[in-house]
């Protein structure tokens, strides 16, 4: 049975839609929140990182030891698949530097693939333009040896690919209504601060759900895919 790796640094951004894919294929999922339980022994088959309310520059010894963690798994070429903060552990991996956008990016967003994107085994099955739930203040730059697959106005990069099958996205299409819910509970400053209400977050993004998810779902067929 294939296995897939969970790395979670706060209890309410879990794996969402892409527990429901693993589940469907008969994948096993480990989850580990990573500031109270540690590391795993290894990344399995895929590794997934999720997002958190922190920083990947902030000083806690916990989050050096996962960068140089996620840095051994990518320099290996397993299939990974990292989300916003996620995403933002990956890039500092690769060496980039993880930086405030010029705005919180929260809620549904247009983005736009880039010529990369389009021929992306993923990303270029779907729409050249479409919404992903966001909610982030930092961006990065491209980490070298990196394609840059989708921007939006505020973070001109969105996604990245290292190799062929590791993934940084710092979008959700895992987000579930009940991780929108938690969001918008445990970060309600994040939506004072952009001028939002909760209400209106959950109301623009919940049609567009299903989509996401069946993006998602893509993402995980294609990278357990790849590591049989």
């Amino acid at each position: 049975m294939q296995r897939a790796i969970c790395l979670q640094h706060v209890s309410f951004e879990g794996p969402g839609a892409f527990a429901s894919s693993l589940s469907t294929r008969r994948v096993s999922l480990e989850r580990y929140l990573v500031p109270k339980d540690g590391l795993p022994k290894d990344a399995g088959d895929l590794l997934i990182v999720m997002g958190g309310p922190m920083s990947v520059n902030d000083p806690d010894p916990w989050i050096a030891e996962e960068t140089a963690f996620i840095k051994t798994v990518l320099r290996a070429g397993k299939p990974v698949i990292g989300v916003c903060l996620g995403s933002q552990f990956m890039a500092k991996a690769l060496g980039a530097t993880v930086k405030p956008g010029k705005a919180l990016e929260i809620g549904m967003t247009p983005v736009r693939l880039t010529g990369d994107g389009k021929k992306d085994p993923v990303f270029g099955t779907g729409p050249e333009t479409f919404d992903v739930f966001e909610w982030h203040g930092e961006i990065f730059d491209l980490p070298n040896e990196c394609v840059s697959l989708a921007s939006s106005e505020i973070a001109p990069l969105q996604a990245f690919r290292y190799g062929g099958r590791a993934y940084g996205l710092l979008f959700h299409l895992e987000m579930e209504e009940g991780g929108i819910d938690s969001l918008c509970r445990e970060c309600a400053s994040d939506l004072g601060k952009a001028g939002l209400t909760a209400s209106h977050v959950k109301l623009m993004a919940t049609p567009h759900l299903p989509q996401l998810h069946a993006m998602a779902d893509r993402f995980i067929d294609y990278l357990l895919t790849s590591a049989r």
